[in-house]
């Protein structure tokens, strides 16, 4: 049922392409259509695969010479990231109701983009998984360069050009891995027993670690990331944040630490404080959570602030997946999932609801708006958004950062403090921008009253109060009971650190 989320996305994408630009209407539609169907299949799938373990759903070789394998799988961790992607997509295309220009291609563009990342999540081969990790880059190229804003063609080249950098890295990686085993087989279960010698995987493991974390936002190489959020229409931006670069953390943890776990073994020797790969990894985390924070803080830019909060945060993630404990890493996908759709909800209401009405992104701006009185659901919104960023119990980032927190501790008690430093920070960035666009305590003058009762905002639509809704209820329902995905996350987690220690 999940191997259907791949072909239903590349064969909407096709037909969307062909459909009639004239009739932006029958695309918005077609596309939502597509997008709810691959959910469906999404949520039946996970639904499906409860107690299930690892699924096999297709296996044919497809390049024997080789031992290339066309291997479609799927355990806890692949099915709470492509019930994620089914969420993301839908809510995406809910809040791009108001795409005008070439409509039909924009929408083939970014159905394309989702069966790719559906691809990778589902991918059993270890080059099945590159391709689709490529196929991937593509389209967000260009839906930032042909319908973004603020710099969109410096936005879309720079985001290109450090996704082909990591996945140069990658490819590096996966070759020697390959040649190295001996097994001619590129199947990551073949790969993961082939006996990689362990001074190969010390050196290949932060080689690949590095290539899909530069995707994933990590310190120092997360500068696509802030310029790639503000640049990208709000669907891109969505989705650039809620899944694209969970690509990158997903392949972190399913090809870095799967295929290469003696990488992370200590080096023996001790440099400045670091003694192993881990250690290195674990301090950039860090350092990408408290300079995220720190960064959004700083920002008069409103989708800034959303931008650097997204470094921040997958900082979380990447902290938990070098804990290399069970519930550190039941965090780190948890808050995959987490990030994807409070992220999602936030640069909603900024790019679409906010920005789409005022016409500006500058808090300095936005606080003479009194957007509260002229605009409450957006308000109550960003309100829910914020807190459920934050980490307020209730929402689903309280438990996953909470699991993060519980297993840096076990690790390193130092690198829970670091966290807890950006966690400080996050309220603070949080607060400050939901008191300056929304709650600001200027008192308008009688003509700016005057002035706001003559030229009214547009009305809310119901595309965005679905979306809103659809991406609100995700995050409440799993920070109510997380078991909904934990059931799933901690025997595939059980299972790969089976393979690590």
């Amino acid at each position: 049922m999940l191997a259907w989320c791949i072909y239903i996305s590349f064969g909407g994408a096709i037909i969307a392409a062909l459909l009639p630009n004239s009739k932006p209407a029958v695309a918005r539609w077609f596309a939502l259509s597509v997008a709810l169907l691959g959910l469906l299949h999404a949520v039946g799938g996970f639904i499906a695969g409860e107690g299930q373990g690892t699924q096999i759903f297709i296996d044919k070789l497809w390049v024997p010479s080789m031992g290339i394998h066309y291997m479609l799988v799927a355990d806890g961790i692949s099915r709470v990231l492509v019930l994620l992607t089914g969420i993301a997509s839908v809510a995406g295309i809910l809040f791009s109701w108001n795409i005008e220009v070439r409509t039909n291609q924009f929408f083939a563009f970014y159905l394309a983009l989702i069966g790719g990342v559906y691809g990778v999540f589902l991918s059993g081969d270890l080059f099945l998984l590159f391709v689709f990790y490529e196929i991937a880059i593509v389209p967000k190229y260009f839906l930032i360069s042909i319908w973004g804003s603020t710099r969109r063609e410096y936005a879309a080249m720079k985001l290109a050009l450090y996704s082909f950098v990591g996945s140069a890295m990658v490819l590096i990686g996966l070759l020697a891995a390959y040649a190295t085993s001996g097994s001619h087989t590129t199947t990551l279960a073949g790969l993961a027993h082939a006996g990689l010698p362990v001074t190969f995987q010390m050196w290949c493991f932060p080689l690949v670690f590095v290539g899909f974390g530069i995707l994933a936002g990590m310190w120092p190489f997360h500068t696509w990331a802030p310029t790639g959020h503000v640049a990208a229409p709000t669907a891109a931006s969505m989705l650039l944040a809620g899944v694209v670069m969970k690509l990158g953390a997903y392949g972190c943890l399913r090809v870095a630490i799967g295929l290469f776990p003696q990488g992370l073994d200590p080096w023996g020797v001790t440099f400045l404080g670091l003694g192993s790969w881990r250690d290195v990894f674990a301090v950039l985390a860090v350092i990408g959570i408290i300079y995220g924070a720190l960064v959004a803080l700083a920002q008069t830019d409103f989708k800034f602030v959303i931008g650097y909060s997204s470094v921040s945060h997958m900082g979380f993630v990447l902290l938990g997946l070098v804990t290399l404990n069970q519930i550190g890493l039941d965090g780190a996908v948890l808050q995959m999932f987490s990030h994807g759709v409070i992220a999602g909800l936030l640069f909603a209401i900024v790019g679409r609801i906010v920005y789409d009405r005022t016409h500006t992104r500058q808090l300095g701006e936005l606080e003479h708006m009194h957007l509260a009185r002229r605009m409450p659901f957006a308000a109550w919104a960003f309100v829910l958004a914020g807190v459920a960023s934050m980490g307020l119990p209730g929402f689903s980032g309280f438990i996953a950062e909470l699991q993060v927190l519980v297993g840096a501790w076990r690790a390193n008690p130092l690198w829970t403090i670091g966290a807890g430093v950006g966690i400080i920070v996050g309220v603070a960035y949080t607060w400050r921008a939901l008191q300056k666009a929304f709650f600001s305590d200027i008192i308008p003058g009688a003509h700016v009253l005057e002035a706001e009762k003559a030229h009214p905002f547009v009305p809310i639509t119901w595309p965005e109060v679905a979306g809103v809704a659809l991406l609100g209820i995700s995050t409440l329902a799993v920070g109510i009971y997380p078991r909904i995905l934990l059931d799933q996350i901690e025997p595939a987690v059980k299972a790969l650190l089976g393979g690590v220690q």
